[in-house]
């Protein structure tokens, strides 16, 4: 199968694509892992997007595409895949259907995690990360009542991308430019809008009912 998963940042769009890749034995791709692999490979492309990334620019959306290019014709991504943060924008989401018109291919769904804003503040907003270990703790889903890691005895602090007010400025961005491929893909006929809310397990089983009419 040939998957886009989309949603808001808090969704849980890591958690989601990796257990659903795992289960359909398909490769989960994300333009994070890309960046890593063409960098530290030193491929022309690697080294296009490391001039951008060392000084602090987003890299261009053709550096990018051509890197999901690549990334799509790998022997391990023939028979499906699950991409993860791309596309992000409707021009996007036109290059990559161009791109697989290319490979004689197209996408089977689109995968939309539905979560509440106010949830989505509640689970950023709620993480408290570990100086010393890095581990991830939250004051309502694990019950914190200080700002000590139960692990290893360090200070925990909130990342200032965890604050509620750029949370909330986060859902705008998202709102404005990735939301758009919503309709995008609904006039495709090829969406499916899965409840994020609640345990993990529920939304993965929500998810994989979704995807079984469209398996091959």
């Amino acid at each position: 199968m040939r998957i886009v998963l989309v949603g808001p940042p808090g969704a849980g769009k890591g958690t989601q694509a990796q257990f659903i890749a795992s289960h359909l034995s398909i490769p989960k791709i994300s333009t994070g892992d890309i960046f890593r692999a063409n960098v530290s490979g030193g491929t022309e492309l690697g080294r296009k997007a490391k001039e951008f990334m060392d000084r602090g620019d987003l890299v261009p959306d053709e550096v990018t595409i051509a890197m999901v290019r690549d990334r799509l014709a790998e022997d391990d991504a023939r028979d499906g895949f699950l991409l993860d943060g791309f596309p992000r924008n409707v021009p996007q989401a036109e290059t990559l259907k161009k791109i697989l018109d290319e490979f004689g291919v197209r996408l089977d769904i689109v995968l939309e995690l539905v979560v509440d804003e106010d949830e989505v503040v509640r689970r950023l907003s709620g993480r408290r990360t570990c100086t010393k270990c890095g581990k991830i703790w939250h004051v309502d889903f694990d019950d914190k009542k200080d700002d000590i890691c139960d692990d290893c005895g360090g200070q925990l602090f909130q990342r200032d991308d965890d604050k509620e007010e750029v949370v909330r400025h986060r859902l705008e961005v998202y709102q404005e430019q990735t939301a758009p491929i919503v309709r995008f893909y609904g006039d495709e006929g090829i969406l499916a809008r899965i409840d994020a809310a609640g345990p993990v397990d529920e939304v993965t089983a929500r998810a994989l009912s979704a995807l079984r009419p469209s398996e091959k």
